[in-house]
């Protein structure tokens, strides 16, 4: 099959670079709009070729929106032409908004997905091999597709390697948001209190491990994870107040020096990692 994918930075960049790997598409068609990814694009040889919107939706039999959330809603009135055997995957990482907002017209053709893997970098420098197997992707509201397209996006996703996990978009954007969408907004909140409160001179001199593993993800795009944050609003602000929770509650161990309950806290956290 021909897939067109719309977006070609880290997530639709590294998903060309798989679907080549593993022969999944005839041909790979990209839609961009930036003149110098385009020239970046090509000197990766990321796709097949660089044509418009109109071209790629008559040559794809797949079109794989792998671009911002609020850029995905932008994108509806565009697609209300396409074939009706032509599917539609988006890879935004909040589901709901996206799912109540597909056209009625092309609701059969367009399958919600979220594959559970990525980087803080971005651009088509930033494709990777290998950036999708063995991760999963989530697939939401399948019952609301007609089963061609659900069997397109199953080859694709599982012809990469991927592990298939199906739910409700409302439930994926309540876990999303405390894997995801909550360490980013700790991580940006951690990288802001440091650049306020330490002079560069110690930051470089002193940061080591867990700062850096902490303050990786705050390298991110500012543009992308603002529409994260408000597409998934609700879920980012109960679970910032369930942060907030336990912040106080460290603190109020370490002003009352009840360090043997700070000790418990702490190993309740490391049986985590028995699970991960």
């Amino acid at each position: 099959m021909n897939i067109g994918i719309v977006g070609l930075g880290l997530m639709g960049g590294s998903l060309a670079k798989a679907l080549k790997k593993y022969g999944i598409a005839k041909k790979v068609f990209g839609f961009i709009n930036s003149e110098k990814n385009k020239k970046d694009v090509l000197e990766l040889n990321l796709v097949d070729e660089i044509v418009d919107l109109n071209t790629l939706k008559k040559q794809s039999d797949v079109i794989i929106l792998a671009i911002p959330v609020d850029s995905i809603i932008s994108m509806f009135p565009s697609l209300l032409d396409i074939d009706k055997k032509t599917t539609i995957i988006d890879m935004g990482s909040t589901k709901e908004y996206i799912v109540k907002n597909i056209p009625e017209q092309i609701r059969e053709n367009f399958i919600a997905a979220h594959p559970m893997t990525g980087t803080e970098k971005s651009g088509p420098k930033a494709a990777i091999d290998d950036l999708y197997e063995g991760k999963s992707v989530v697939l939401c509201n399948l019952e609301e597709n007609e089963n061609i397209h659900v069997n397109k996006a199953l080859r694709i996703f599982q012809g990469i390697g991927m592990r298939i996990v199906v739910m409700n978009a409302d439930e994926h954007d309540k876990h999303a948001c405390f894997m995801s969408h909550l360490p980013h907004a700790i991580s940006f909140s951690l990288a802001n209190t440091v650049m306020s409160h330490e002079d560069p001179k110690s930051i470089i001199a002193l940061a080591a491990g867990g700062f850096k593993d902490m303050s990786r993800v705050a390298k991110s795009s500012p543009i992308m994870w603002s529409n994260i944050f408000k597409q998934n609003r609700e879920n980012l602000l109960n679970s910032i107040g369930l942060f907030e929770e336990h912040m106080k509650k460290v603190r109020k161990m370490v002003e009352e020096e009840n360090y043997e309950e700070l000790e418990k806290w702490m190993a309740k956290a490391n049986t985590l990692h028995e699970i991960l």
